[in-house]
């Protein structure tokens, strides 16, 4: 696969640090995939169903959704369900990555049909490693249908 077939590692976070912070780890894994960053849960699903200002954009999924559970408009749980009840999106891997330890954000998270749920350490070494850990899993590693 060519840098210009590969697919975008979709960053759901409405906090700027959290999304730099991130952004930052996945760049230091070398991952070559885009990455985009969309800050509120309504907007999240318009770029997947290519709607909005979304409509004209390339006819490719993201590798992986980085999804956050606190974000405007939808929270990370509704859009997760709108996600798993679209015939289109339903094989999308999505991964929470949220700073909530909730239980009970984490069995919905699971019940919902997420891929992985993810507490974002407060550390800083381990946040990045777990960014980096996570990247290279869904950006190199895995095989998805999500663009079947």
């Amino acid at each position: 696969m060519t840098n210009e077939t590969l697919k975008p590692l979709l960053i759901a976070e409405d906090d700027d640090a959290d999304a730099k912070l991130t952004t930052l780890a996945l760049k230091q894994q070398n991952i070559a995939n885009e990455i985009i960053r969309i800050a509120d849960g309504e907007e999240v699903l318009q770029y997947l169903r290519y709607e909005g200002k979304y409509a004209n954009r390339p006819k490719i999924m993201p590798c992986v959704l980085l999804l956050d559970l606190k974000m405007p408009k939808l929270s990370g749980l509704e859009v997760l369900k709108a996600i798993r009840n679209d015939e289109n999106l339903q094989f999308l891997p999505v991964v929470i990555l949220t700073s909530s330890k909730e239980e009970q954000d984490l069995v919905d998270g699971y019940k919902l049909g997420a891929n992985a749920y993810v507490v974002k350490p407060i550390d800083f070494q381990q946040f990045t490693a777990a960014i980096k850990e996570l990247g290279t899993f869904w950006a190199v590693v895995n095989t998805n249908l999500s663009d079947r």
